[in-house]
């Protein structure tokens, strides 16, 4: 049996994809896409070669780092099933529907510049048709219960707190006589954020991959970045400065709705203008309104006492490309949540061009920057940066609110990880820069007496 990863690997933290070979199968857990910059973005490609024997697909969530290259997959003729939680299938059918209309309004928008400049149109990376084939392949499968995948190998998935549908997955695998179990756990969140229920784990395994996007650090406890979130919105509210929120669609849009109807609820600051900047967190958001079953159970009273929407009269979800170049003009002090969460696409572009330069306004980061994005340079204090070929001064304030991170910090890893340890499995870093992995390494090194790989891409690790 043999597991080589095919992205997520060799320091890059993005394009999860894990190849497994058994005896008589090959399966991938995860197809995720490159993000962060034109170097991770170059080594979008197919997992797979064409023809390349591939019997099913596991999902252990869908952001696009780990579903993104699903449509790449099936253009080369792939047509078995795409395994995921009922969530999981409904978050990524939105997900990959909006990829791909950014891939193919990116790819008119580049080739108009290169056919100016006499050269060769590039065709996207997918188009919306190549998302629909992928979406009649989906099966659903519960948590908590074996599930046979092909014949030998059996998959259970469990909660692992990151998004809504999220899950560690443990595969079951029968070969020459012995039974081989072999984990991914998938992005790990935090204990104790708001809406999700904590991870769960697993006892047993021979085998496991382990991310480590945080592994040398932990975020600011959840409680204490909830108290700055309130600062900052109370003073750019008393200086009438706009509040521009990069946010990811899907998590991170709703963790933070949910924070403000508790904050006008417990009148922490007055209500004010709200945008929601994103077709795609509007419909997100309707999907965790349709599984209240993964709430934890802050959540589940919070929603009993009243309906969110009562606190929420301020809040416009803007679904039109008027409506949101309308934005711009709205005087005094409101909010804006608008993807990407990385700064690297989508409509948080035009607000970061048309208000970086001003000093009263705020830029409040709420997840992980990529290398190389421009949220990144925003976070590490760019005094300039290029928007559309465009030079802006940065003279707004910057915040970067770790606790609002939908990954576990250190401590909480090496907590999810204190499960499996006694059974002593191999253990496989990837999902993590080089520093973060090397620590979290150490780390598991002095406390539970094992040594860790740090796998590079494409490098496999026979069982």
């Amino acid at each position: 049996m043999r597991v080589t990863p095919l992205g997520a690997a060799g320091g890059e933290v993005t394009g999860s994809a894990y190849l497994v070979e058994t005896g008589n199968s090959r399966l991938l857990v995860d197809c995720g896409l490159f993000q962060g910059g034109r170097k991770a973005e170059s080594l979008n490609r197919s997992p797979v070669r064409a023809n390349a024997r591939l019997d099913a697909v596991l999902l252990t969530h869908a952001h696009l780092d780990h579903t993104g290259r699903l449509p790449l997959i099936t253009k080369l003729g792939y047509q078995g099933p795409i395994y995921a939680t009922p969530a999981t299938v409904e978050m990524s059918t939105l997900i990959l529907k909006d990829a791909a209309r950014i891939q193919e309004s990116d790819a008119e928008r580049r080739n108009r510049k290169l056919v100016r400049s006499g050269k060769p149109p590039v065709p996207p990376l997918y188009v919306p048709e190549d998302a629909e084939v992928v979406f009649g392949l989906f099966r659903e499968v519960p948590y908590d219960k074996p599930v046979q995948i092909l014949p030998g190998v059996q998959a259970i998935w469990v909660e692992s707190g990151h998004m809504l549908g999220s899950a560690s997955i443990q595969l079951l695998v029968e070969e020459s006589g012995r039974r081989k179990r072999v984990v991914f756990s998938g992005d790990v969140g935090p204990r104790g954020a708001l809406i999700l229920k904590d991870y769960e784990t697993f006892s047993q395994a021979d085998l496991v991959f382990l991310e480590s996007t945080y592994g040398d650090s932990d975020h600011r406890p959840f409680n204490e970045s909830v108290e700055q979130f309130v600062e900052i919105v109370v003073d750019a509210v008393k200086r009438g400065g706009k509040m521009l929120v990069p946010t990811f669609a899907v998590g991170r849009a709703q963790l933070l709705i949910s924070l403000l109807a508790w904050m006008f609820r417990e009148n922490k600051v007055r209500p004010f203008p709200i945008f929601l900047d994103s077709p795609m967190a509007a419909e997100a958001t309707q999907i965790y309104a349709n599984h209240p079953e993964l709430f934890d159970e802050e959540m589940t009273k919070f929603i009993a006492e009243r309906p969110m929407r009562e606190d929420l009269k301020s809040l416009k979800i803007t679904i039109s490309v008027e409506e949101s170049k309308a934005i711009n003009n709205q005087e005094g002090s409101c909010m804006v949540l608008a993807g990407a969460g990385m700064c690297n696409a989508g409509r948080i572009l035009h607000h970061l061009r048309a208000n970086l330069f001003k000093p009263e306004t705020h830029v409040i980061m709420v997840g992980y920057q990529g290398q190389g994005s421009l949220g990144r340079l925003l976070v590490d204090g760019a005094e300039q940066v290029t928007i559309y070929n465009e030079k802006i001064a940065v003279h707004a304030q910057v915040h970067m609110l770790t606790g609002f991170s939908a990954h576990a910090g250190q401590t909480d890893l090496l907590k999810w990880f204190s499960s499996i340890a006694p059974c002593k499995p191999k253990v496989a870093l990837t999902h993590g820069e080089d520093e973060p992995r090397k620590e979290l390494a150490r780390q598991i090194q002095t406390r539970f007496g094992l040594s860790c790989m740090l796998p590079a891409m494409k490098e496999g690790l026979e069982l």
